[in-house]
């Protein structure tokens, strides 16, 4: 496996310091977050003069928050600090989160994402000059004297952030990764997320493969299992007031989860967010346990993915608690535990 860790230490200095503290456990990759207060593609640039050997990723940005060539070129840039090291994750955000928190239209996701993907590589084709044209439907560019000296790469990996059906065959499509969301269970990746990506690769004519599943793998490490229960229960529940994310629990029969986390989200209590995930639904989707009982919980991933992306929960938890446990994966993980 290739280990990745998700950044979460709450301050971009802080996320540098992670990003060495993981490349020195050898760990493969480490990627920023976006949202509202946190922008994705500032903290790489640090991160990439900070490392040297690590691969660096955005975990993931807004798709359509941008424009393509904005998302291009701070990829670009990123990738020859980094003397090649960028991964470019992209994803839609929910409707909510594009209109009310950013104030953009939001239409037609899954189509404007495999757009945007292909936007890219034209642009990234179009480094060494002879100009950028592009004819969509949803973006059209004319930029006769485009190109981008200095390059590090022709081609920068791209990952698509993917929950539902239509977004997971888009990456399929045209992704070179799927990024899956946190709560989706190691029975949705098997029964739905893989063989979606590998219809999408089929209808592109592409090579079996071509998409790697990189799923966000939650990951709660204490001296008791009942804390790192707790832990991933309040980030579970805290996902699953979305409705979008309910066809998760669809699969598992268990819709009325998602009725009961909304309405204690109404209260904001935690409490009863964190109890209304049952244990076994917790552990279909995270790692939650004590440090002797974390490489057997990993081996459960081991047939959906090569690239795990360690995610410690953050929702009702001290930032100093986030960043012990952070610790703990880099420690748990990291290359000298698994040569032991």
């Amino acid at each position: 496996m290739r280990h990745g860790l998700v950044l979460m230490s709450g301050s971009v200095r802080g996320d540098v310091d992670l990003a060495q503290r993981a490349e020195a456990a050898g760990f493969d990759s480490v990627f920023s977050i976006e949202f509202f207060n946190r922008h994705g593609f500032i903290p790489l640039a640090a991160i990439a003069q900070a490392t040297s050997r690590i691969r660096i990723g955005t975990g993931i940005a807004n798709a359509f928050t941008r424009s393509p060539l904005l998302h291009a070129s701070a990829a670009m840039d990123i990738d020859e600090l980094s003397d090649g090291r960028m991964v470019l994750g992209l994803g839609s955000a929910t409707r909510r989160m594009n209109q009310d928190w950013y104030g953009v239209p939001f239409s037609a996701p899954a189509a404007r994402m495999t757009e945007l993907v292909r936007v890219l590589r034209a642009a990234f084709a179009a480094q060494k000059g002879g100009g950028l044209r592009f004819e969509g439907e949803f973006w059209k560019l004319n930029v006769p004297l485009y190109a981008r000296p200095g390059a590090a790469r022709e081609e920068i990996p791209i990952w698509v952030a993917a929950v539902n059906r239509k977004m997971i065959h888009a990456a399929g499509l045209v992704g070179d990764g799927l990024v899956g969301h946190p709560i989706a269970t190691r029975r949705w990746h098997s029964e739905v997320t893989l063989p979606g990506i590998r219809a999408g690769e089929a209808e592109a004519g592409r090579e079996p493969g071509s998409c790697v599943l990189a799923p966000y793998v939650m990951c709660a490490i204490a001296n008791s299992r009942e804390q790192a229960l707790r832990e991933v229960k309040a980030q579970i529940g805290f996902y699953y007031t979305t409705v979008l994310y309910h066809s998760i629990l669809d699969l598992h029969g268990l819709r009325e989860v998602g009725q009961a986390c909304r309405a204690a989200f109404r209260s904001f209590d935690l409490k009863a967010l964190a109890e209304a995930i049952p244990d076994d639904l917790a552990d279909e989707i995270a790692i939650a346990c004590t440090p002797d009982e974390a490489l057997d919980r990993l081996a459960q991933w081991e047939d959906l993915t090569e690239d795990p992306l360690f995610y410690p929960p953050s929702v009702g938890i001290a930032p100093e608690r986030v960043l012990e446990n952070s610790q703990a994966i880099l420690d748990l993980f990291g290359a000298p535990a698994r040569d032991a």
